[in-house]
């Protein structure tokens, strides 16, 4: 195709597409049925994690949750067995351990089969300032937060293609579009979960397999204990989120095959900003927002996993 037919080619779709997103503003997304669906949660054991698959159970998906913290899977198994899900699967794994994470990939495969929704949730925050950080928290991070994606992304993801049928969820941040001031390796982290996120997404298209999903999600600061202590300058615009609200809102991005996620719906806008302002008045805009002082009361959770 030449350079004329291929630019008037883009143009003709550009209108089109533009008047497809502003149809569903207003025209709901159809939702797809996840009843039957092999759904793997790392991360189950609290907190989202938890709430997700609360959520999928109530859809008739077949759940498997990993988390590192045994009495917070069992009871995330029990929760969903007393309120009537019948097909329930619990396994201990350290995301971050990529031994540990095929080792249990392959029993998950031999004893319930393959996943079709992955949703990479677990993760883990220090808190601390950059300089103050022990080298070994900041691998830490970097080994829970992003190496884990890939290596559930290869235990999981060839299944998917061979089918064309799956789906893809990477629980990400806010922090992962925007920097935070006291979360560089938080951040890091997160960015390089939404790149690899976006880059593996890409890679589907690329091949054909269309019928691979992925979803990513950045949401602010949640309610769940993970950010406990931290406080937001201007709630009205940037609020801390209710867990519950938030698991529904991943829910639904998921049925409704929606690629990217932002919570609140104003980091649409920050994360646009970021990109359109002059350096010095992005700065003076992350002073209004107290991104320099989010972390100056953070308290966290005795237990970091997420």
């Amino acid at each position: 195709m030449n350079f004329v037919l291929e630019t008037l080619q883009v143009l003709v779709l550009s209108v089109w597409y533009n008047l497809e997103s502003l149809v569903f503003v207003f025209v709901p997304r159809r939702k797809k049925s996840v009843s039957g669906e092999v759904v793997l949660i790392t991360g189950a054991g609290s907190g989202i994690g938890r709430l997700m698959a609360q959520e999928f159970a109530a859809l008739d998906a077949v759940l498997v949750l990993w988390d590192i913290n045994q009495d917070g899977v069992k009871e995330t198994a029990r929760l969903l067995k007393s309120s009537g899900a019948a097909r329930v699967h619990w396994y201990l794994c350290d995301c971050s351990d990529k031994n540990e994470v095929y080792r249990v990939a392959d029993q998950v495969k031999r004893e319930v089969g393959d996943v079709d929704i992955l949703v990479n949730n677990a993760g883990i925050v220090t808190g601390r300032k950059f300089i103050d950080a022990p080298d070994s928290l900041i691998e830490k991070t970097m080994e829970v937060n992003t190496m884990a994606h890939f290596w559930t992304y290869k235990a999981f993801l060839p299944a998917m293609m061979a089918n064309n049928h799956g789906h893809l969820v990477s629980i990400a941040s806010s922090a992962g579009l925007i920097g935070v001031s006291g979360l560089a390796d938080y951040c890091a982290s997160k960015f390089a979960a939404v790149g690899f996120a976006e880059s593996v997404g890409l890679e589907l298209v690329g091949l054909g397999k269309d019928g691979v999903k992925t979803t990513i999600v950045c949401p602010y600061f949640i309610n769940t204990g993970m950010f406990d202590g931290c406080q937001t300058k201007w709630p009205s615009l940037l609020p801390i989120l209710n867990p519950d609200y938030v698991a529904k809102k991943i829910i639904h991005a998921v049925l409704t095959d929606e690629m990217y996620l932002l919570m609140p719906r104003t980091m649409y806008l920050m994360s646009a900003m970021k990109n359109l302002l002059p350096i010095k008045l992005g700065v003076l805009v992350g002073h209004y927002f107290g991104a320099f002082n989010l972390m100056d009361t953070f308290k966290g959770r005795a237990v970091k996993q997420d």
